[in-house]
């Protein structure tokens, strides 16, 4: 999908997913010149459907970012597919360089990579990932009601999640997995919703003809089908929720001096930024999960056209400077 590059951008926009091709979009009807880079990598590729999105609820990911690809071109932004190897300054402005060693210039750059989700080591987990291996209550607990849920205790979220899904199903259950058994207010919270905490590690996923039909502990008393290699038992469940640790894509931005935050709940690190996306370096704006690891596709997009906003203000009042100085 690459188009013809030039040599000098107002911004360069390093992500083509809802964030920065909604920041794209804000600029190129801005009559800003914009370039989105994009690795072709969106973090929502294995899920079958966007969810919670209005009025594109239940669209395939690939459409979505297909259609608002169209849109930033219809308005005259050009995409180009690659990998940012570093950005830098450069007087006023940055350097950005393709992995293949093309270099353009930009006035500004908005940073909209998402983030890297880190998955136990669990066999079969990943081949599920995004099917009946989920993450967000939001995103895919609709698709789940009804079923039996298990939630892995594979962060500090652990508990707090099997609430969430409760409300979605009346069989959930907690694997305490390699995780302290809850105590306290959450022990009580848990028993008093009847959401049973499953000792024992969790050593693979049961599945058959192709989706999760349970999940394999060692050493564990919980209610089980004893089938399986010795010392390991089985709790049937048809989807179990993962809390993955979320970490922003940015080590190319490094070069200029930001680096990634750890996030106050433990789950991961993002880039810190400012109520619109400004970095601490200026000229610098991030949207989306590589400064928010909990947006949603809608919530991303949103941010990406405030940033988009943002920017092409920053651009009026420098260009209106310089051309009173003139």
């Amino acid at each position: 999908m690459t188009d013809e590059l030039r040599d000098n951008y107002d911004v360069v926009v390093v992500g083509g997913g809802a964030a920065g091709l909604s920041g794209a979009l804000m600029l190129a009807r801005s009559r800003r010149s914009v370039l989105v880079i994009d690795a072709g990598a969106p973090r929502n590729a294995p899920a079958a459907a966007v969810h919670g999105l209005l009025a594109r609820d239940g669209m395939p990911p690939a459409e979505l970012l297909d259609r608002g690809r169209a849109e930033v071109r219809g308005y005259g932004g050009q995409l180009a597919t690659g990998q940012v190897s570093t950005a830098r300054q450069d007087g006023d402005g940055f350097t950005v360089t393709l992995a293949g060693g093309r270099v353009v210039q930009a006035r500004r750059l908005l940073v909209a990579t998402g983030l890297t989700d880190e998955l136990p080591d669990i066999p079969g987990l990943r081949e599920r990932w995004g099917r009946d291996v989920v993450h967000c209550p939001y995103c895919h607990g609709w698709e789940v009601r009804d079923r039996a849920i298990g939630v892995l205790a594979s962060g500090p979220t652990a508990v707090h999640q099997a609430l969430l899904f409760r409300q979605l199903s009346d069989d959930v259950v907690l694997f305490s997995h390699t995780m302290p058994q809850p105590e306290g207010q959450q022990a009580e919270q848990l028993a008093a919703l009847g959401i049973p905490v499953v000792p024992g590690e969790v050593v693979a996923l049961e599945i058959t003809e192709d989706r999760l039909t349970g999940v394999r502990l060692a050493d564990s008393t919980g209610p089980a089908n004893t089938t399986g290699p010795a010392n390991t038992t089985v709790l049937p469940r048809q989807a179990l929720a993962v809390t993955p640790r979320m970490t922003a894509r940015a080590g190319f931005l490094a070069d200029l001096g930001l680096k990634p935050t750890a996030h106050p709940l433990g789950i991961g690190e993002y880039i810190a930024a400012g109520p619109a996306g400004l970095t601490e370096v200026p000229g610098v704006w991030v949207a989306g999960n590589v400064t928010d690891l909990g947006a949603q596709v809608g919530g991303a997009a949103a941010a990406g056209a405030m940033a988009g906003a943002a920017i092409n203000m920053d651009l009026v009042a420098e260009d209106a400077t310089r051309a009173a100085a003139a």
